[in-house]
């Protein structure tokens, strides 16, 4: 899948990584809010449907990075929106609603991620979601209808009451307008409950479908247990969230380890092998800058200055930064005695 911008001439180059200026702020619902972006310098905002941000924000005097999907589509590129619920107990969720205003400034990362139906293309799609985990389905949604793209989807997102619906309006007149796009409403208020007769009556043919998957850690523990269940082939099952644990800090393991030097810090660690550095890190109680710790954010983004690592990321780093010796400390596992900027 591909898409183009409508420009005249040279098309701008594409942005990355860099200052956005907010452009408009949007009310969705009584607690989620649409912040709309616009690059500082002429640029197209170029992305897959589905990917993500990472915001670098400076709250209070320090310094905090968050994941963020981006609800805008590719197939309008002149501007970056995400959709943030205000989370009660989250610092970046409050500090985004109550700060920031048209003309604020933020830096980002990104766009990153491999949670896209671009990378995976399919005549059938099953989106399944639950509170504001609809941002990246919204994103695909929203493409495949300005492309008016022929692909028949089932779009079944679940919500505690109906005035909680994310973009109810929208998907209402996607759904409308669009014959190949199916919309169902999940409502707690109501004891709906999504289950395997709702998937039945709303995409008969769900096990042949692609299914993307995204919301809260119980949701789509529950939406894998009952695709599971059914029979469905789990590798075309794709899920994203970014209701992050802290990093898992393993057991020690007998044998050969390494040492792992951090500059910055003055701290010199053991490392295990297969072990990931920020993992080892927790244990020995050195707290690093993390995010997702699943390979994605590129929060742990540091630079490798001595020694070679094993790392397998899911898209949090770019070829030419691993070139250039940067690493993500959240999977990538020593090789040998390390030294690390940090």
């Amino acid at each position: 899948m591909t898409t183009a911008a409508m420009t005249t001439g040279s098309p701008p180059p594409a942005w990355s990584d860099g200052l956005l200026v907010c452009k408009q702020v949007h009310d969705v619902t009584a607690d989620v809010r649409t912040f709309v972006f616009e690059p500082t310098e002429p640029r197209l905002f170029r992305h897959d449907p589905g990917q993500f941000l990472t915001l670098l924000l400076d709250i209070d005097g320090r310094p905090v990075e968050r994941c963020y999907t981006l609800s805008s589509p590719p197939t309008r590129p002149d501007l970056a929106a995400i959709t943030v619920k205000r989370v009660p107990a989250g610092l970046v969720s409050h500090w985004l609603h109550d700060h920031l205003t048209p003309g604020t400034t933020v830096r980002a990362r990104g766009p990153l991620g491999q949670f896209s139906l671009a990378r995976h293309p399919a005549p059938k799609y099953l989106f399944l979601s639950a509170g504001s985990g609809v941002t990246p389905m919204m994103s695909m949604t929203r493409t495949l209808y300005d492309l008016a793209h022929p692909v028949d989807v089932a779009f079944l997102h679940s919500a505690r009451s109906f005035d909680d619906i994310i973009f109810r309006r929208e998907l209402d007149f996607i759904a409308a307008t669009a014959p190949h796009i199916r919309v169902v409403h999940v409502l707690d208020d109501r004891g709906e409950q999504l289950n395997t007769e709702l998937l039945r009556e709303t995409a008969p043919d769900f096990l042949e479908r692609e299914v993307f998957t995204c919301g809260p850690a119980g949701y789509m523990e529950a939406v894998r247990r009952m695709l599971s269940t059914a029979g469905f082939d789990m590798a075309r099952y794709h899920e994203e969230s970014f209701t992050f644990d802290a990093p898992a800090v393993p057991e020690h393991h007998t044998g050969p380890g390494y040492k792992v030097e951090f500059t910055r810090s003055g701290r010199t660690i053991d490392c295990d092998p297969g072990t990931p550095i920020l993992a080892a890190a927790s244990r020995a109680g050195l707290t690093l800058p993390a995010s997702c710790a699943q390979g994605m954010c590129g929060t742990c983004k540091t630079t490798l200055l001595a020694g070679s690592v094993d790392m397998q990321h899911n898209g949090g780093i770019r070829p030419r930064e691993i070139a250039n010796n940067k690493i993500l400390l959240c999977c990538a596992k020593p090789l040998d005695h390390l030294v690390i900027d940090a």
